[in-house]
């Protein structure tokens, strides 16, 4: 089991920066990539940024070039940096670990998601 502990929202204005940060623990030897998504009300949860093991990043292009996400594997940490906050970022954020599947002997464990509680940025003047 991996468990997710997000940190770091809050209320800032247009253009002003953030940076969220996500406590992994538990089995995260496992886990392939940690993302961050994010959910506004009204709308469906989306992607926002990945980071695989090998540290690798993706992102959405409504964040490329203002958000950066990293990893700090000696504590366990996952950051999203967040600059040039607009509006519209305004959402629940959400860190995400997933494994992919695997066979232990002949037992098949497929993919797996874990999910933190997520934290609320808020951008507001």
């Amino acid at each position: 089991q991996v468990q997710l502990v997000e940190s770091g929202g809050g209320l800032v204005q247009p253009g002003g920066s953030l940076r969220l940060s996500c406590a992994a623990s538990g089995t995260i030897f496992s886990i392939d990539a940690f993302g961050w998504y994010r959910q506004a009300p009204g709308k469906e949860r989306e992607l926002v940024a990945v980071i695989t093991s090998g540290g690798s990043t993706n992102y959405a292009d409504y964040v490329k070039g203002r958000f950066t996400i990293s990893r700090d594997d000696t504590k366990s940490l996952v950051y999203l940096q967040m600059n040039s906050l607009k509006p519209e970022d305004t959402a629940v954020y959400c860190c995400n670990a997933q494994r992919s599947a695997y066979y232990s002997g002949k037992t098949y464990y497929p993919q797996k998601n874990y999910w933190g509680q997520g934290t609320q940025v808020t951008v507001s003047s």
